[in-house]
């Protein structure tokens, strides 16, 4: 906001003076909200800079962080090197201002509140559907852990059956052959017995 006509703002504006003094970047929170009537003083501090903004109390606080964090990172891309250096003067950043406003003109608009409603919704949408495939591939690990046993045991009893096959074949072999083997044994013995 920034309505210089507006009594309750200019009182605000004084107040957030006092509280960015007030403010230390090593142990204060990092951002927060603070409501006075009709307005709302939002800050977020980032790398020891105070990031401010003024809105109507209904204004969305998503909307205010996101656009405090486009700012803050705007800035310290920009502004990065010189914020090492001592002895900054008060207006050594005033160049940023054309950025402030082209970004606030931006977020003041109200298809940008829709489209940050969109976007939410698209997340939402986004987060269902990786759950769901997460889940789905969870469900296909344990399908192919039990196809594994599966294989495994089929194996094992595959195994199993070729042995027991193998031993009923020998048994069958002897049940064919063992009666004419005897015989032949005994006629043999027999012939021998007759010629010695």
């Amino acid at each position: 906001m920034d309505d210089d006509k507006d009594a309750g703002l200019l009182e605000l504006k004084k107040k957030c003076k006092l509280i960015i003094l007030k403010l230390n970047p090593q142990t204060s929170e990092p951002r927060a909200s603070i409501e006075s009537g009709a307005h709302t003083l939002h800050y977020l501090i980032i790398d020891d800079v105070i990031y401010v903004c003024i809105t109507t109390s209904s204004f969305p606080k998503k909307l205010v962080f996101s656009y405090l964090s486009e700012i803050s990172n705007e800035f310290s891309h920009i502004y990065a090197n010189d914020l090492a250096k001592q002895n900054l003067k008060p207006y050594e950043f005033i160049q940023f201002e054309s950025f402030i406003i082209k970004t606030k003109k931006i977020y003041s608009d109200s298809r940008a509140q829709s489209n940050l409603d969109k976007l939410n919704t698209d997340l939402v949408d986004v987060k269902m559907i990786m759950n769901k495939n997460i889940e789905d591939l969870l469900y296909r690990g344990d399908s192919l852990d039990k196809l594994q046993d599966l294989s495994s045991n089929l194996k094992t009893q595959s195994q199993k059956y070729k042995k027991y096959a193998e031993k009923i074949n020998f048994q069958l072999l002897l049940k064919q052959y063992a009666p004419v083997a005897m015989v032949s044994l005994l006629v043999l013995f027999i012939l021998y017995r007759i010629l010695f």
